[in-house]
């Protein structure tokens, strides 16, 4: 994945001269524009994937962290803005990119850019966001605390060198979710919003997620898969082929989205 600036927030995979569409991914706390790579050969073939890159990490990892949602959606938004050509906005964010993404739509709304969709995915609505004092642990405590959630290869979990590397961005990350507070009386998004939930995942009570409807005039769903906190990453093909039918039965880029099921680009 290349910059789109000097070491800016957005990392653009599979680029073509005309997309249809952006697919915008915001990654889980730890993780990095490199957790994405594999949605790359997933998607349709007029579909260009960005991918966003927070301090602390990748080709990012001297930079200082960010831990505050609002100031990485502020600064997400306004790198998004400058992209050529422009395109529509599919945004998708997982667990803790959940909140940056709903964050950088609210954003976007304000300076008149409407995305087409907001997935969401392994992720309480922001009224229920925020709270919790996880990223108080020690070291030790809130390395087992993050393995437990099923993200952590065993053979990273039990590396002692990847673990001094990553304890400190999972920290900062895990910070910015406990002390995001949720807007109050926010506008409503009017784009359609997809809530994915991992059967079984520990981190997100399913009967919650019906909230997320909240934050939208438009249309709202609620869509279970097997796979639990990480989901995302596994079947990411059925995934994608499920987000942009739904994009394509609804918005203008269908006229140039091949029929899910047949645009997969190789």
């Amino acid at each position: 994945m290349t910059p789109t600036g000097d070491r800016g927030w957005l990392r653009r995979s599979h680029v073509i001269p005309r997309p249809a569409i952006r697919l915008v991914c915001f990654p889980h706390a730890g993780g990095a524009a490199a957790s994405y790579a594999g949605f790359a050969n997933e998607l349709p073939a007029q579909a260009e994937l960005v991918v966003t890159q927070y301090p602390g990490r990748g080709d990012r990892f001297a930079e200082p962290a960010v831990e505050d949602v609002r100031r990485m959606a502020s600064s997400v938004s306004a790198e998004l803005l400058t992209l050529e050509p422009h395109a529509p906005l599919l945004l998708f964010g997982h667990s803790f990119g959940a909140l940056v993404a709903y964050e950088t739509a609210l954003s976007l709304q304000r300076s008149g850019v409407r995305p087409v969709q907001l997935v969401i995915s392994a992720s309480p609505p922001p009224r229920l966001a925020g709270g919790g004092k996880t990223h108080l642990h020690g070291d030790d405590e809130l390395w087992s605390i993050v393995c437990g959630y099923g993200g952590v290869e065993p053979e990273i979990a039990a590396d002692a060198d990847l673990r001094e590397v990553l304890l400190p961005i999972l920290r900062s990350d895990i910070r910015a979710n406990e002390l995001y507070e949720p807007p109050v009386n926010p506008p409503s998004l009017d784009c359609p919003v997809i809530c994915y939930h991992g059967i079984g995942d520990p981190l997100v009570n399913e009967s919650e997620l019906v909230e997320w409807g909240e934050v939208t005039t438009g249309s709202f769903s609620v869509r279970r898969r097997s796979g639990g906190h990480f989901h995302v990453f596994s079947a990411v093909g059925e995934l994608l082929e499920d987000v942009f039918a739904d994009v394509a039965a609804s918005w203008c880029v269908a006229a140039r989205l091949p029929p899910p099921g047949s645009s997969v680009s190789t």
